[in-house]
């Protein structure tokens, strides 16, 4: 499963964006709650030491495991069911050995080693009705359990990697532009339901942030209350920022205007306290992370490597797009992470995993001549 690698290969500028974009956070967590920055630092630590070492394995010899990956991902999520912690309203979590595991986030990086491999191997029929049912019926199961935790925000992330996997794998325009025919009505349609007062689609919570981002004014001290200190504290921030660790008065995040400010909302500390340039500095790294893994795609030996990169790419791309909106007030509070800034060791190690994928990927690209047996040379 070892192969012997080219150094010059190894693609070392994605590594430098990574840990810079690690270090930010773990700044700005620092800044927002102090108590929990040691944990992050031990997360990148360990994130980077699997990405190391997921690097050098083959990943097409490890995407034969593709089914383990699908059902230890089914059992992860349904242990949540049973043993999770109940935390805000939601039960997403459950401790292992004394540590706090969201399955939820693996799940993103399983579910696209899975329908890596099985789309790859369906690739001659990803356009007949059959396999397509076959592939939305094995993904409703973990869709569906992410979404009862409630976790409507990872749900959507969820929808947006499978169609990105698609896409990728071929998918012919005549499907995708007869389901958009379909899609776009029916979110319109299912917009329209949810905001009628005796709606049961979604949770009365959910509700309210969508009515709160509509009509702010009505819900200025209510749920609308986090994104306005959101903006207020981004806009602050002017060029340079307040700094990190101030102890100025007017500050939002030392008036604990923002609740949950190292996760959610990380963003406003960023802005805040780094002011425009941090927060161009973070959006760019981000960018550049997510383009570089477009790229490492492109050069892919095979159609499994490409839907690696390219799901890769959708979750930094749109996970980073969703929490920036929701910190600037461009759309509803759905409380999901900046990747690789927000606080939480699952989330992180497992972007981690996800790109030690990535790197080895970009080892057997097209192009690059490798040799049997085991590490650099």
């Amino acid at each position: 499963m070892l192969k012997r690698y080219r150094l010059k290969d190894f693609d070392f500028k994605l590594v430098i964006m990574l840990i810079a974009i690690s270090v930010l956070g773990i700044l700005a967590i620092g800044s927002a709650q102090s108590s929990i920055q040691d944990k992050q630092i031990l997360g990148l630590v360990a994130g980077l030491f699997l990405m190391i070492i997921i690097s050098l394995f083959d990943y097409t010899q490890l995407l034969k495991f593709y089914w383990l990956f699908y059902f230890g991902n089914l059992f992860l999520l349904i242990l949540v069911e049973f043993m999770g912690n109940r935390a805000g309203g939601a039960q997403r979590w459950f401790s292992f050995f004394g540590i706090t595991f969201q399955p939820s986030e693996l799940a993103k990086i399983l579910l696209i080693l899975f329908y890596a491999q099985f789309i790859m191997k369906q690739k001659e029929k990803l356009n007949s009705f059959r396999t397509l049912f076959r592939m939305i019926g094995l993904y409703i199961p973990p869709l569906f359990l992410v979404y009862h935790q409630p976790d409507l925000s990872t749900s959507i992330i969820l929808v947006i990697i499978f169609c990105v996997m698609l896409y990728i794998g071929g998918l012919s325009f005549k499907i995708i532009f007869g389901v958009l025919a379909l899609i776009v009505p029916g979110i319109i349609i299912f917009l329209m339901l949810v905001l009628r007062p005796d709606q049961n689609l979604i949770k009365d919570y959910q509700q309210t942030r969508i009515l709160a981002w509509l009509h702010p004014s009505d819900y200025v001290n209510t749920e609308g209350y986090q994104q306005a200190n959101s903006v207020m504290a981004i806009g602050s921030g002017q060029l340079w920022g307040k700094g990190l660790n101030n102890n100025i008065i007017g500050s939002v995040k030392n008036g604990n205007f923002i609740s949950e400010p190292q996760t959610d909302f990380i963003f406003a500390i960023v802005g805040e306290e780094m002011g425009f340039i941090g927060s161009c500095t973070v959006i760019v790294l981000l960018f550049l992370i997510a383009l570089e893994c477009l790229s490492i795609g492109r050069r892919s030996k095979d159609t499994a490597g490409m839907i690696i990169c390219g799901g890769m790419a959708a979750i930094i791309g749109f996970q980073s797009f969703m929490n920036i909106a929701v910190a600037t007030s461009l759309m509803p509070n759905t409380g999901i992470p900046l990747p690789f800034v927000s606080a939480g060791l699952t989330s992180l190690v497992s972007l981690f995993i996800g790109m030690g994928f990535v790197l080895n990927v970009r080892l057997q690209g097209k192009n690059l001549n490798t040799k049997q047996n085991g590490g650099f040379s």
